[in-house]
């Protein structure tokens, strides 16, 4: 599918594979709109060249809807990418006590729930455009999950429910916007240098890039924005989970 000259919308796009995500398609000549927490905006200063910051949460269909008229009033919106998440990690029992349950809710509420309201909404908008292509195509959602949602670690319960969820709607959503002519992907990253790993020592960051099998190394996020694009290039993708981990296989802890 050609982007050049669409609209995008990039979820979680002031930082990390947002940022990275957003500043990719603007370069493809796409109009991103990038939506993030005004929090998240003020932290990094702005956004980059080409992208149009709008402050909203995703787990509000206010917000989600006013982000997708934006986008959509500025030309064709064909793609969507869902980066917006949150990892808070705790063990449903420990020393501390029992998991805290609104915890658990939030990383719910941001994760899965936050990614299908985008997912919905963003839907509905392509729905609405000229098909770009013979097939019908009208355009691309690509989701984020985690390699957690397959090899959650002890402390992961609530992100790797998160992501796991995420992963598992790939499908069905795929087929149930297949007449529309909508593809949905998913990419299920391993461990990104993103702000995410900011506070963690450097010893321990050598021990998590010699984790991975090969490259012996973090992932950057400007890999899962290549990959993102070469998705929406390749029109046969559909419906599937890309784990862009190194062959990494999580151990419990």
């Amino acid at each position: 599918m050609n982007l050049d000259g669409t609209s995008a919308i990039v979820t979680g796009a002031a930082s990390g594979l947002g940022a990275a995500t957003a500043k990719a398609l603007a370069a493809a000549g796409v109009r991103v709109f990038g939506l993030d927490l005004a929090t998240g905006w003020e932290k990094a200063g702005g956004p980059g060249e080409g992208v149009t910051p709008v402050s909203g949460d995703v787990t509000s269909a206010d917000d989600v809807a006013s982000a997708v008229a934006a986008a959509a009033d500025a030309g064709p919106l064909r793609m969507t990418v869902n980066c917006a998440g949150l990892g808070w990690a705790s063990r449903i029992l420990s020393k501390k006590g029992v998991h805290d349950f609104d915890l658990f809710k939030t990383v719910i509420s941001v994760n899965l729930v936050g990614t299908f309201n985008v997912l919905r909404l963003a839907a509905e908008a392509m729905s609405k455009t000229d098909p770009v292509d013979e097939a019908g195509q009208r355009g691309l959602i690509v989701n984020t999950a985690s390699v957690a949602a397959f090899d959650g670690q002890i402390g992961q319960i609530a992100y790797s429910a998160s992501k796991g969820g995420v992963a598992g709607m790939c499908l069905p959503a795929a087929r149930d916007l297949a007449q529309f002519g909508i593809r949905v992907m998913t990419i299920a990253p391993g461990i990104i240098d993103t702000p995410m790993m900011a506070g963690i020592t450097e010893e321990f960051r050598e021990s998590l890039a010699a984790s991975v099998p090969f490259p012996a190394r973090l992932g950057r996020p400007d890999e899962y924005a290549q990959l993102a694009l070469m998705i929406a290039e390749h029109d046969y993708l559909n419906g599937e989970v890309i784990r862009m981990d190194g062959s990494l296989r999580m151990a419990p802890r």
